[in-house]
């Protein structure tokens, strides 16, 4: 590879948005600035009320959502082309939609000029089954027919517009027909419930094409479980709900517009508009050039700096797949030059991003939800994340580090890498990230602190290159937006799952079997938890598969007498490991797209390469130390006995240590990590013991063979 002849960069070409042409790019650009814009002033500026606020944040993404991904579906599109068809069956759909737009229309201007709707029921009677008839023929002819190329389909308009009246009618039901106090009663509005399922609908499409159908197959399983409850076996019979009552209650603070939805409604779109700024202020690609800098030269440099830099880029950006995609798209290609196999390559960048998510002081925002679910400060959970960070990332990289050695893998020349000196020139571009970490220790709001970072972060670009205008700030809050779109769309859709555990109270029961398993086992207890944390983030952005993971298993944990910081924390990593977990990996399937790899053996490589993120959590359960929770010599012990433990448990995965190992001495190993598991001081000592036993094996058969050659 020949030298650098710039900053290497992990941008990825935005271009116009998903290739619309004409008015239609321009009107759904700007429509991308005006969203991110005022979702930054109406957090810093002019508050709404929170019901408003996260239902016109909902509205907002399904326009843009199905105005800017119409033409493009998850894994390709294989849809038909008839033009004529298509506009054949959007005008039949328009007719009802647009009907029912026109009555939300004329109710909204009456109750805003009049303070009320005048005879509702009648004005209203026939809104929701032409709103709903309109729209599922829409959804439905969008599954076989697309539209043409560079512009938004026909359908597509239709669905925007059945957007726009769902959501509008909910708004004009916040007070004008008291959706508060009637969503999910008997005495509920037919006419909400009608325009709650429609939007529920849009919901499930929109998540369909930005995430594939692993979320939407999950909340429409939660969904017909709230209607089958009365002939459900055991502890998930419930009594079950009508479609009047549950999609009322669905579209209520206790379901959609819930926990899920106001943490992407604050902290993850503030944290995408400041990963958008980073990127086109060029700070972004000073972390992955840092990164090369720093690892570029060791054995198997590249992957060493997927590593580094996909932990730095990956805290900052909510979604695992997202981060393999802008950093993988450098670090793959390079790992591959330097002799990794593809599914390596593709795995190694996947655990990597993965890892970020757990990574502090953001951990794609995910510290900001635990904090919002627990009411633990954020601050406590920052300096609690630490330790098992730095275990997991530690654990990725002596597995790379032993597979380099396996392989006889060689590190970046010192023209391949961007040069120490000139970006220790350059340290001034951490400043956002101290600017953000400093004002939340000292005591800003996390709304206060993002914004700051992201205004520090166009400052800072005025003292490189790549100054931050007008013109810049507009793309970056266009950027932004678009990246928005499936995060806020997977969101709302896990607000579905959540208000049916809510609804249903299939949470309580969970927690009532994790008790009867304890009683068995409480390791038996802990690996049930495990299976259903990872089964129901399958499929979703961190922050997404946290919050419902949180909901069904966390206060199971805590009913078992494990203290709130603990279960949180286990819950949260086997939410996120969900992301390279076999058979929906979406962060390896991302890395296998780039590598050209086969993407079941990537998730798989994946997996094997993440290993330490499925041993870590039973770590700090059974050593809270690694969560600061005791003594500082006891903390100490279990940080350094961990290390040891993940190193050991790195060297039996990869069957290397100081050389190749045989099978016999490689299920050794593993029984040598496992004992620095419980924290126990005497199953240490015999870990330590045997590893070491193992260690000095295998370093003298490395010497015997090298003398021999």
């Amino acid at each position: 590879m020949s030298e650098p002849t710039g900053p290497i960069s992990a941008d990825v070409d935005q271009g116009s948005p998903n290739g619309l042409r004409g008015w239609q790019g321009l009107a759904f650009g700007f429509l991308c600035v005006f969203y991110a814009a005022w979702h930054l002033y109406s957090l810093n500026i002019a508050p709404l009320e929170t019901w408003l606020f996260r239902i016109l944040h909902i509205a907002g993404a399904l326009v843009l959502g199905f105005g800017l991904t119409g033409i493009l579906l998850v894994g390709g599109d294989k849809r038909w082309r008839n033009d004529r068809l298509e506009l054949v069956i959007a005008l039949v759909a328009a007719i009802p939609v647009l009907y029912a737009s026109g009555l939300v229309a004329y109710g909204l201007s009456q109750y805003w000029t009049t303070g009320t709707v005048e005879n509702p029921d009648a004005v209203f009677a026939n809104f929701g089954i032409t709103l709903a008839g309109g729209t599922l023929l829409a959804i439905v002819s969008g599954w076989f027919l697309r539209g043409k190329e560079g512009s938004v389909a026909p359908t597509d308009w239709v669905l925007l517009i059945a957007s726009l009246a769902s959501t509008g009618f909910i708004v004009l039901s916040l007070d004008a027909l008291n959706l508060r106090l009637r969503a999910g009663t008997p005495f509920a509005d037919p006419q909400n419930a009608w325009a709650a399922f429609v939007a529920v609908a849009l919901m499930l499409e929109l998540t369909r094409r930005v995430a594939g159908l692993a979320l939407v197959v999950i909340a429409l399983v939660f969904v017909g479980y709230s209607f089958l409850g009365p002939w459900l076996p055991g502890f998930l019979e419930h009594r079950g709900y009508d479609a009047k009552r549950f999609f009322s209650y669905i579209f209520t603070d206790n379901g959609i517009l819930g926990p899920t939805t106001a943490v992407s409604s604050t902290y993850i779109i503030l944290f995408i508009i400041f990963a958008a700024f980073l990127q086109s202020s060029k700070v972004g690609d000073y972390f992955v050039n840092l990164a090369f800098a720093t690892a570029g030269r060791a054995r198997g440099g590249p992957a060493k700096v997927a590593v580094f830099a996909s932990g730095l880029m990956g805290m900052i950006n909510g979604t695992s797949a997202g981060n393999v995609v802008s950093t993988g798209s450098l670090t793959i290609p390079l790992m591959k030059r330097v002799g990794y196999q593809p599914q390596s390559a593709g795995a190694i960048e996947a655990a990597a991003s993965t890892g970020g998510q757990i990574m502090p002081p953001i951990m794609g925002a995910g510290a900001f939800i635990m904090a919002e679910i627990t009411g633990i400060p954020y601050t406590e959970l920052v300096v609690a994340a630490l330790i098992p960070a730095v275990l997991y990332f530690v654990s990725i990289y002596f597995m790379v580090d032993f597979e380099a050695r396996r392989l006889g893998m060689r590190g970046m020349t010192n023209e391949e890498v961007p040069k120490f000196r000139n970006l220790a020139k350059q340290a001034f571009l951490f400043l956002p990230i101290v600017i953000l970490v400093g004002s939340l220790f000292l005591g800003y709001s996390v709304i206060r602190a993002g914004t700051l970072a992201i205004a520090s972060a166009a400052v800072v670009s005025w003292l490189t290159p790549f100054r931050m205008g007008i013109r810049e700030i507009i793309e970056a809050l266009r950027n932004a937006s678009q990246m928005s779109i499936q995060i806020i769309t997977v969101c709302a859709t896990a607000g579905i799952i959540v208000g049916v555990i809510s609804l249903t109270g299939v949470g309580a029961r969970f927690s009532s079997l994790l008790f009867e398993l304890a009683e068995t086992s409480k390791l038996l207890a802990l690996i049930f938890a495990m299976i259903i944390s990872i089964i129901l983030g399958m499929g979703m952005p961190t922050t997404a598969a946290y919050a419902v993971a949180a909901s069904v298993v966390a206060p199971g944990l805590i009913e078992l007498g494990i203290a709130p910081l603990v279960a949180h924390f286990f819950v949260f990593y086997f939410a996120v490991v969900s992301a390279i977990t076999p058979p929906v990996a979406l962060a390896a399937y991302a890395g296998a797209a780039i590598a050209g790899s086969e993407p079941m053996r990537t998730s798989v490589t994946a997996f094997r390469v993440g290993l330490a993120a499925f041993i870590v959590p039973y770590m700090f359960f059974y050593s809270p130390g690694l969560l600061l929770e005791a003594s500082w010599l006891e903390i100490i012990r279990n940080a350094v006995t961990a290390i040891i433990g993940v190193y050991l448990l790195s060297g039996a995965v990869q069957a290397y240590l100081m050389g190749p190992l045989a099978p016999i001495w490689r299920v050794l190993l593993l029984a040598a990590a496992l004992c620095m598991i419980s924290g126990d001081w005497r199953t240490d000592i015999v870990g330590i013991l045997l590893g070491a036993g193992i260690w000095l094996k295998s370093r003298s058969d490395t010497r015997s063979v090298s003398k021999a050659a």
